[in-house]
């Protein structure tokens, strides 16, 4: 039996004991002892969201695959938790080992939202590593962050030793051979991050030094170690099928967020909506093989006892082998109670009919994102949605059995008018009646529309990095304005509508475009309370709004102010594939209402070609 860094009287004093125990089906089991290199893997939230993390469990299957690491992990302890372990004392352990995090050689900390930054100083805190990576000494742990918010590392330069820019399946093997290698020579905690401030795609902020104008900009982000570069290129994988997937992923005893399989079709995306960073930063799209996916699906279910798959990516229905994979899925799994979940897909004929077969009409809702209310701000945003489509999907879904629709929409966005505001109640409302068109012997009962707007964040590596971001009254005021609009529509009562909470949504705006100064503020809040930002029973904007104050920071600076094309962001030294040049043309055609061409349609010149990889090359 292993010891359990908790005592059988907290575990039983606590909710989900389960989180802190580990031992779950596929759990890979090494001695400590006969590995080189022991990596932490930590995602900075409840072990509920963590386990259903699809990027973790990719690299921890990665990382075990050599018998030389051992990769365990780690997550936030819940709030009940916390307090016992600062306590008593019990410094922050993996599930693997129950060992303390503090004696690994490095803890990789991913980044998925920016809501989780004091969640990742609870981390360090509780596993007694100092907070600030100057503080460190050659006996702590490589702290190494990565995941889409290091695409703005910013914020959080002060805490970590190095960022890993990209895709891990690339660099990460040559990191870990140079860090072997600096142990076995007896190297220095130093000439480390100088070697592996050589690895593409490695980011270390200790090797830049950032001046200031008197404005508050950024004057200059210049290099002061030779071994860094000026910029940093992120990774990516150009050719799918070459590296291996999760064969055999974990499965815990306590119902998580995505308790199912997860097949992962393709990575990036097409489409180019001007407000998405995924859709930018991921670029360029690239699929994985009919064959590779069959194969991954039968061995994931196989080795899981799931019930369910889940197809991954950020736009489904542009998967270029669909069909062929849903029904080799359909037909294998037949009669065998697996079911097929399809996130992310266009409401199309197909979709549809895929949807009916593998779903329970009577249980589910359908889901659109049309994101504006009117055509001319889908058009701002380059959406390339119509009305049209639109409503013909619903149609079409309602013809086939389904009476519930969710419609995603997002307020705030550039150029928006009252008109578009209003839009949101109106598109909603020809939904409604959409349905009603249908003979009512047809009909399945009322329908329902649930409409829902989040507020829009400006992020970086996007046509929009340059646009103001409205206050929190500005966003109440439009929501206030949809909702009226929605309580003078004909349909009322088979409306709903509801909306984000705007406060968190300023503070992500300040996290997302924030510099090195913000860290102070991050600090600040955590020493003051906060922690699980993203929880909004535990979220204290009170203590936040505080914490810019003492640290003497403009929330308007990060948020509303109007930003220059010539401005130099914090991010700037990164190359994520889009140019800069490509974001302002965009910005432009998103201030005149053009719409571009998606990727298979027309080349855009965006840069991501440049990879070698992916759609780019499809049709040479």
């Amino acid at each position: 039996m292993r010891k359990l860094a908790l005592t059988d009287e907290i575990l039983l004093s606590i909710q989900q004991p389960a989180r802190y125990i580990g031992s779950e089906v596929n759990m890979v089991v090494k001695d400590p002892s006969q590995v080189d290199i022991r990596f932490a893997m930590c995602f900075p939230d409840v072990y509920e969201i963590g386990m259903s993390h699809l990027g973790i469990q990719i690299l921890y299957s990665m990382f075990n695959k050599r018998e030389d690491i051992y990769c365990e992990r780690v997550y936030s302890p819940w709030m009940d938790l916390d307090p016992i372990m600062r306590e008593k004392h019990i410094p922050l352990f993996t599930l693997e080992t129950q060992d303390p995090v503090k004696s690994f050689d490095f803890l990789g900390i991913t980044l998925q939202y920016e809501m989780c930054y004091t969640n990742v100083l609870q981390i360090l805190d509780l596993a007694q590593i100092p907070l600030h990576a100057a503080d460190r000494t050659e006996e702590h742990p490589i702290v190494i962050g990565g995941g889409p918010c290091a695409y703005n590392p910013e914020p959080l330069a002060d805490f970590f030793d190095l960022f890993y820019i990209g895709e891990g399946e690339t660099s990460y093997y040559e990191l870990m051979d140079r860090y072997k290698a600096n142990k076995k020579a007896g190297g220095t905690r130093k000439q480390f991050l100088e070697l592996a401030a050589e690895v593409p795609g490695i980011y270390v902020p200790s090797f830049y030094n950032v001046s200031y104008r008197e404005d508050g900009t950024i004057a200059a982000f210049t290099p002061n170690n030779s071994h860094a570069s000026p910029s940093v290129r992120k990774e990516i994988v150009t050719n799918m099928d070459d590296v291996g997937y999760i064969e055999n992923p974990l499965v815990p005893y306590i119902k998580v967020t995505q308790d199912r399989v997860v097949l992962e079709i393709q990575r990036g995306c097409i489409r180019g909506c001007r407000f998405c960073q995924a859709g930018n930063v991921y670029r360029p799209l690239r699929e994985h093989s009919l064959e590779y996916l069959k194969k991954y699906a039968c061995h994931m279910l196989k080795s899981t006892g799931h019930e369910e798959i889940s197809l991954s990516s950020l736009s489904s229905s542009d998967y270029s082998q669909l069909e062929g994979l849903v029904n080799f899925l359909i037909d294998e799994f037949k009669g065998k109670g697996v079911n097929i979940s399809l996130p992310s897909l266009r409401i199309d004929a197909f979709s549809l009919d895929v949807m009916s077969k593998v779903q329970d009409i009577k249980k589910s809702s359908l889901t659109f994102a049309p994101e504006a209310g009117s055509q001319r701000l889908r058009d701002v945003i380059n959406k390339g949605l119509t009305e049209e489509v639109i409503l013909k999907g619903a149609r079409d879904a309602f013809e086939a059995g389904w009476n519930r629709v969710k419609l995603y929409f997002m307020l705030g966005q550039p150029t928006e008018t009252v008109e578009d505001m209003e839009g949101i109640a109106l598109l909603s409302e020809k939904i409604a009646e959409t349905y009603y068109d249908i003979p009512k012997d047809q009909r399945n009962g009322k329908v329902q529309i649930v409409a829902s707007s989040s507020f829009f964040v400006p992020k970086p590596f996007t046509p929009f990095q340059w646009a103001r971001m409205c206050t929190q009254e500005e966003f109440i005021e439009r929501a206030n304005i949809v909702r009226g609009k929605f309580r003078e529509m004909k349909n009322f009562k088979s409306l709903k509508y509801n909306w984000h909470e705007a406060e968190l949504t300023v503070l992500e705006g300040v996290l997302a475009r924030g510099d090195r100064r913000v860290g102070a503020v991050i600090e600040e809040a955590y020493k003051n309370g906060a922690v699980y930002d993203s929880w909004s029973e535990y979220f204290k904007n009170d203590v936040w709004m505080k914490a810019f104050e003492t640290c003497g920071v403009d929330i308007s600076f990060y948020t509303t102010r109007e930003r220059s094309l010539d401005e130099i962001f914090p991010w700037d030294f990164i190359d994520a594939g889009v140019s800069k040049e490509f974001l302002k043309r965009e910005w432009k055609h998103a201030v005149n209402g053009e719409v571009t061409p998606n990727c298979r349609q027309k080349c855009s010149g965006c840069g991501a070609m440049g990879f070698g990889g992916g759609v780019c090359f499809e049709a040479r």
